[in-house]
């Protein structure tokens, strides 16, 4: 009985913990999807939950990449909240089909509305087309709660090892599979007729030498006969 006890309790025990690393995963504010294709036009939705248990969250301003600038940004509304778009001037100008872009998106605010606890809200931003020059994207987050508190979402949250306590929502950038192979060529309609016609004259050699061996054989038995 006792033994069935402490089994009860440590089960118990692990499924808190399970419970309590869940939650906070669940906590962070991401980006979905985690993965795009380089130099493709992407919708990304940044999924903000609220883990205070008594205050709202009340604002979100995200950082975009300048080392990394996207040229085209543009923000889908979000019923009860406003938005700031801020742009900076590039090192760098990027070239475009329209010219050289010597300013990009910088951060987005959002502010007005509110996420209650144990609620979220999805914030999408159109972005394009994706720097084909790294392999990822890191949006540096800062959420603020109503009672003043401001939580960064701005650590690396390296390349799959132990996730630090405040990654920042990142988006992957992987090439589609397939990308780069040249598909094989199906076969042409000439080929194929070509092939049907060499098959037929096969079979028509075939019986003309079936015929032309019936035809001496019968001729030695009737001579012999």
């Amino acid at each position: 009985m006792r033994t069935f006890q402490r089994a009860a309790a440590v089960s118990g025990l692990a499924a808190l913990a399970l419970t309590a690393v869940a939650t906070a995963a669940s906590a962070h504010v991401t980006a979905n999807p985690s993965t795009a294709e380089p130099g493709s036009y992407s919708k990304v939705s940044f999924r903000v939950p609220n883990e205070e248990p008594k205050a709202d969250t009340t604002k979100l301003e995200i950082t975009l990449p300048t080392d990394h600038p996207i040229a085209s940004v543009s923000v889908r509304p979000v019923p009860g909240w406003s938005v700031k778009v801020t742009s900076a001037k590039l090192a760098t100008p990027l070239k475009s089909d329209d010219g050289e872009i010597t300013k990009a998106v910088s951060t987005i605010t959002w502010s007005g509305g509110k996420i209650t606890p144990g609620q979220f809200q999805e914030f999408d931003v159109s972005m394009g087309p994706l720097p084909t020059d790294t392999d990822r994207l890191m949006f540096k987050t800062a959420q603020t709660y109503s009672n003043g508190e401001v939580v960064n979402w701005d650590q690396d949250p390296g390349n799959g090892g132990q996730e630090p306590e405040h990654p920042a929502p990142t988006v992957r950038l992987v090439k589609a599979a397939g990308a780069g192979t040249a598909p094989k060529a199906a076969p042409s309609s000439t080929d194929s007729s070509d092939g049907t016609a060499r098959w037929l004259g096969g079979l028509g050699l075939a019986a003309g030498i079936i015929g032309l061996a019936a035809g001496v054989y019968g001729l030695t038995r009737k001579r012999a006969a």
